[in-house]
């Protein structure tokens, strides 16, 4: 049986992704950061693992995944503050794909954000861009992230960008993003559930290797989006 690791695993997303992927025969170990967070891990079908990738080095976390066939990233700071949102989002999120790489685990599939997209080339987003509905250490962590996924391993990666998040109904349905040219503000939100049926389209389809999905909730089935 493929084990998928998902890190943060006590996540909105994760906790809607861990029951798919048992059910389309996967197991699914959670990596999460509490003990108190492991009755629902276990309620959503998953082997909870506790561990702290924002305190773990590269070779802890490399021994983490001993075991793991693949690696869900859907960890975040959650609004921690600046200091934390680099600490997770970036830094911890590097350590655990250069860990992967260690470990010889494969593919990585990132949770992102869509407007952590480089635009016209350029990653870094000032505070000026008020706008946007998040601080700019959100989005600049989560690019470089991203770009290191993508530019210094040589894991099969998938990056998924969806927008705004929202706990509406999982429709099926999701339109992809494909102007890199600007950053958008005013788009649809994306259903978590949404998002967690996204990871186990491009999960089940080797072809997604490789490539980054921005997209919110729209009208074309997953499957098809995704494919």
């Amino acid at each position: 049986m493929t084990t998928v690791t998902i890190v943060g695993g006590h996540g909105k997303v994760a906790l809607r992704t861990t029951p798919l992927l048992r059910d389309a025969g996967y197991m699914v170990r959670s990596v999460i950061r509490a003990e108190a967070q492991s009755a629902n891990v276990s309620a959503a079908g998953a082997v909870p693992v506790i561990a702290d990738v924002e305190e773990l080095d590269t070779d802890a976390i490399s021994d983490l995944l001993d075991g793991t066939d693949m690696v869900i990233w859907s960890a975040g700071a959650g609004g921690g503050g600046d200091e934390r949102t680099w600490a997770v989002d970036r830094d911890a999120a590097i350590r655990t794909m250069d860990a992967a790489g260690r470990a010889g685990v494969q593919p990585f599939i990132m949770v992102s954000y869509l407007n952590s997209r480089l635009v016209d080339g350029v990653a870094p987003i000032t505070e000026t861009d008020a706008e946007l509905p998040a601080p700019a250490a959100y989005y600049n962590a989560k690019s470089e992230a991203d770009e290191h996924l993508r530019t210094a391993t040589d894991l099969d990666w998938t990056v998924l960008g969806p927008s705004v998040l929202s706990l509406e109904p999982g429709s099926g349905g999701i339109a992809l993003v494909t102007d890199a040219g600007t950053r958008d503000v005013d788009v649809p939100k994306t259903s978590r559930e949404n998002v967690a049926q996204t990871l186990v389209a491009v999960i089940d389809n080797p072809t997604t290797a490789g490539r980054t999905f921005n997209f919110h909730d729209g009208d074309t089935p997953i499957a098809q989006a995704v494919a």
